[in-house]
């Protein structure tokens, strides 16, 4: 049987695409690229009855969120260089799934910075497959690929997608027995305004790497110094998350006797540091009319442990500390 890889988002278009050619009588091989910027999680053959291997590019993504040579989104998100790189990595994969083609779930205009004709073409160039990018959902408003042009797919079985409307996938989707699918947006961090703001800060300080990535999505991120960071729940899932992601030589911060957060300290900490760090915990307690509270902060993994009271950090110098 011909084999196919196909990228895997996560969302429902690349699946709809890849059941599609799967349907047609293709091997699919489902590739899924996993970077430290992308949110939403993935399902897996379980539940879609496709294999699906997972493969992490997060480092050498980092650079294409820094240099990207086909610019930025309406945001940090670098849509065409990050599309040109995973094809560029499924191109290099084929040879050893014995895979004749690429099969991804793009739709004609859907996106209008990376999904437009023009960019459609410039990606499959750049990405070394021109004629084997097969776009099953929008194929019959592009030029025909050579899957179709030596009949391994019929091309009359493909579809002619394009826009921003779901009400065709939807119909699909219920028409593959897929019951379950995340909504269209929401996937990569680096679409998201806020998230996207923080990742500029670290960029201009020189400081973007995958430890402060994986901590920006942990919670509020400060920066101390250039070698202090501290890191402070937002709910009780940040708060457990923090402190099991603890290293030997971090700092717990929380509040002795009132509700609060949990916050993780990383890096070099002086005395000063350490009460500056109990201060902004203490900004985020709930003082109940109280002018200052005691805060807890250890090492646990060295079993050391004291207590500051401390008033809670003013709005404007914790403006200056946080990412």
């Amino acid at each position: 049987m011909m084999k196919a890889i196909a990228l895997i988002s996560g969302g429902l278009d690349s699946i709809l695409a890849a059941k599609l050619i799967s349907g047609l009588g293709i091997d699919i091989i489902g590739l899924k690229f996993k970077t430290s910027f992308y949110a939403r999680p993935g399902k897996t053959q379980d539940s879609y009855g496709i294999e699906i291997k997972e493969i992490d590019i997060s480092q050498q993504f980092l650079s294409i969120v820094l240099n990207p040579r086909y610019g930025y989104g309406s945001n940090i998100n670098p849509c065409i260089d990050c599309k040109i790189f995973m094809l560029n990595k499924a191109r290099e994969l084929m040879p050893g799934f014995h895979a004749e083609f690429v099969v991804t779930g793009e739709v004609l205009g859907q996106r209008p910075m990376s999904q437009n004709r023009q960019n459609l073409d410039l990606v499959e160039k750049k990405s070394g497959l021109e004629g084997f990018l097969l776009r099953p959902l929008s194929a019959k408003l592009l030029k025909e690929t050579t899957p179709e042009k030596e009949r391994w797919v019929d091309r009359q079985q493909l579809l002619a997608l394009s826009g921003r409307s779901r009400r065709e996938q939807i119909k699909l989707a219920k028409d593959f027995g897929i019951k379950e699918y995340p909504q269209p947006a929401g996937g990569c961090l680096l679409t998201n305004p806020d998230f996207s703001e923080k990742i500029q800060k670290l960029i201009n300080f020189g400081e973007l790497n995958l430890e402060h990535v994986e901590l920006l999505k942990m919670g509020r991120f400060f920066r101390l110094s250039e070698k202090a960071r501290l890191i402070v729940g937002r709910n009780k899932e940040e708060n457990e998350g923090l402190t099991k992601s603890m290293k030997k030589e971090d700092y717990l911060f929380m509040p002795q006797d009132i509700m609060g957060p949990a916050a993780l300290g990383r890096g070099d900490f002086n005395n000063a540091l350490i009460r500056l760090s109990c201060s902004i915990v203490c900004r985020y307690c709930d003082l109940d009319g109280k002018k200052e509270t005691e805060v807890i902060y250890q090492r646990p993994y060295e079993g050391k442990e004291a207590v500051l009271k401390v008033e809670p950090l003013d709005e404007v110098s914790l403006a200056g500390f946080k990412i």
